[in-house]
């Protein structure tokens, strides 16, 4: 691989005489008003322009304006013709594309593949601005636009369908998206390094094809470069031959045998994530038909200073003046949050992050966090005193790292935390501990809030974190992933056992009490996830009557491209373990709309209109006993007039949908509703 500078050691492109500007351009006039006459780097997006580091293309446009290139954005453009995206003129280097902030289908889709009539990336959180697989129709509509023009793909839809992949709404394994969109290369995870780096070189004059060499990028190639050495790992229960050479590349399954075989597609995932850890991942290699996608290793994390630099470029921390007053949702959850760290360890089956940024924590130096608490304070308008998170992809994993770098750069652990924590993993919470009593402490902070996801296990080896954080930074509820109650799902969703959740619910009520505070734990859980049964679906159900919980909307598991649990969903195979011909663990999956509904309707089991399904489900399984009126059986046997006809959970449709939240008997009533009745 290339040999990466520090981000900030280029040197500036020439262009950097015009300054910074106040938003990147949309529009031409913007452009002319900048004395510019064209646009470097033309960055397409599917979300709304948000001038903040929470949303990539911000991040990206200003981190090549630092560099000196002159970045404009086309945002959310009309896809059925080729003419918004010439709105800024033909880009002097390469259109970037992204579909946003999330994966398009997952944005414009629920778990049971209806369509979403909102969408929090848009203006007035209006659905339909964006087509479905946007990377694919936006990287065309740009070749159509302007011929002979590069094309880099990134972002999480491109991140997440690198190699061939399994897709739940087309119910398939489809192409790497890097073929797809016929892109000239696609980058994958923190793009920052490959991004700076591939525009000095094209700016020197080099073309994309012959840059292969860069760390966090797939390209296209017809054959393996000479001088490499193949392991070849595309087969079950053979393995390959070692190679010692300085250059090796690792073969994956092609992908016409993922396509007709899932169990080689288990293989291919399996293969892919243990190759993931930037210290010690080599390349990767897919046949596609006549081509071979190649994979080059993941990124190296930023550190801190890098990361720092990143976060306090001058945004204009709000969206773009072209929306006026409309509301923007996503702008508005996270307007006066600070983000501190990117990356998680924990690994859990079914999500992303891993995937996309990686294992290792990168973070934010204390000084860089609360100069941005100073910001928000002085600059966002609205703000009122109140920080809503301090926290990223998990609330307490800043600073928490190997203790050893070297075991570090040679792990091929999946989890840090599963199935137990690792005697390597420092868990100490007493600098983050430090940081939220600083935080506090700013004039004109009023409350600092940690709404992000909590890793409870970890928070469990320091009670001083549980007792800081339940005494002065939870707004009455605290919102905690447990996903299931029974080893089997836990296991194949990589999680913790309910024994860590009940030591933590224990520190959490006595610190609570201790703080003269009345406070309450908000589980989540999901419905459907390989590996679940449906008596495991009724075990769970029986623990959430015990402990008095009603969820008031649920999500089933929603299965993202190049997850293990989507591996695991579509091959039926457990990609967690090394896989065999032979005596092969068979993962049990609820595919079936019927079931994936009884599943949702066993975490609604209060609900009159789930109880016909349950009932039928209760005495298929032997379990009649539990229909009846007293507090010992899970749903009565009468009916409420008016109510169960409509299917079950997950059964009635023309609903906007709204955001799972998993609420209880103790969640407030929404502003403006009044409350019915008392609390059970």
């Amino acid at each position: 691989m290339a040999k990466q500078p520090a981000l900030f050691t280029h040197r500036p492109y020439w262009a950097k005489r015009f300054g910074v500007a106040p938003f990147l351009p949309m529009s031409r006039a913007e452009m002319e008003a900048l004395g510019w006459d064209s646009c470097d780097v033309i960055i397409v997006t599917g979300d709304a322009y948000i001038d903040h580091p929470s949303f990539g293309m911000a991040i990206i446009g200003r981190l090549l304006e630092s560099h000196g290139f002159r970045v404009g954005i086309i945002a959310q453009p009309d896809w059925t013709s080729a003419e918004a995206f010439r709105a800024l003129g033909e880009p002097n280097l390469y259109f970037g594309v992204t579909g946003g902030n999330m994966d398009s289908m997952v944005n414009r889709y629920t778990a049971d593949r209806r369509l979403r009539h909102n969408d929090s990336y848009t203006p007035d959180d209006e659905g339909g601005k964006r087509p479905d697989r946007a990377v694919t129709v936006y990287a065309q509509r740009c070749r159509e636009a302007f011929r002979g023009v590069p094309v880099i793909v990134g972002g999480i839809e491109a991140s997440l369908r690198r190699i061939a992949h399994f897709d739940y709404w087309s119910d398939k394994v489809r192409r790497s998206v890097l073929l797809d969109s016929k892109a000239d290369l696609l980058i994958y995870g923190n793009a920052e390094r490959a991004i700076v780096d591939l525009t000095h070189r094209i700016a020197r004059g080099e073309k994309p094809a012959e840059i292969t060499d860069l760390r966090g990028t797939a390209v296209a190639r017809s054959t393996v470069p000479e001088g490499w050495e193949e392991e070849d790992w595309s087969a079950i229960g053979e393995t390959p031959v070692k190679t010692k050479g300085e250059q090796v590349v690792v073969r994956l399954p092609s992908y016409d045998q993922v396509l007709a075989d899932p169990a080689l597609y288990a293989q291919a995932s399996r293969t892919l994530h243990l190759e993931s850890n930037p210290g010690n991942a080599r390349p990767l290699i897919q046949r596609h038909g006549n081509r071979e996608v190649w994979l080059n290793p993941p990124p190296i994390p930023l550190e801190t200073a890098e990361l720092d630099r990143v976060y306090e470029m001058p945004y204009a921390r709000g969206p773009h003046p072209s929306y006026g007053n409309k509301r923007i949702p996503a702008w508005e959850m996270i307007r006066f949050s600070v983000n501190i760290m990117r990356g998680c360890f924990g690994g859990c089956s079914f999500c992303s992050i891993t995937e996309h940024e990686g294992r290792i924590i990168q973070n934010r130096s204390e000084d860089s966090i609360l100069r941005e608490v100073e910001a928000i304070r002085d600059k966002t308008d609205g703000f009122t005193g109140i920080i809503s998170d301090l926290g990223g992809p998990t609330a307490n994993m800043w600073r928490l790292a190997c203790k050893d770098k070297q075991t570090e750069s040679v792990c091929r652990r999946l989890s840090c935390v599963f199935p137990g924590i690792c005697k390597n993993l420092n868990t100490d919470h007493e600098p983050l501990i430090r940081l939220y009593r600083k935080a506090r402490a700013i004039a004109g902070v009023k409350r600092v809030f940690v709404a992000s996801g909590l890793r409870y296990d970890l928070a469990v080896r320091s009670p001083a974190y549980v007792k800081e954080l339940v005494s002065h930074h939870v707004g009455g509820y605290l919102k905690i992933a447990p996903e299931h109650t029974e080893d089997g799902p836990l296991s194949k969703m990589m999680k913790p056992g309910l024994e860590s959740y009940d030591r933590f619910k224990a520190l959490f009520d006595k610190y609570s009490k201790a703080a003269g505070k009345e406070q309450y734990l908000i589980p989540y859980f999901i419905a459907a996830h390989p590996g679940t049964s449906d008596k495991d679906m009724l075990h769970l159900a029986l623990w959430l009557k015990r402990n008095g919980y009603r969820a008031d909307q649920v999500q089933a598991f929603l299965p993202s491209p190049m997850s293990l649990a989507s591996a695991m969903y579509h091959s039926e195979r457990n990609p967690l373990k090394p896989l065999h011909l032979e005596n092969a663990e068979i993962v049990s999956t609820a595919k079936g709309l019927k079931q994936r509904r009884l599943h949702k309707a066993f975490l609604r089991y209060h609900d009159a209109e789930n109880w016909p399904l349950l009932r039928d489900a209760l005495k298929k399984m032997g379990r009649a006993d539990l229909i009846g009126p007293s507090k010992t059986h899970l749903i009565p046997a009468w009916q409420p007039k008016g109510t169960g006809q409509g299917g079950g959970e997950g059964a009635r449709t023309g609903r906007k949908h709204k955001e799972q939240i998993f609420k209880t008997q103790h969640s407030r009533p929404e502003k403006g509703r009044k409350r019915r009745g008392k609390p059970r």
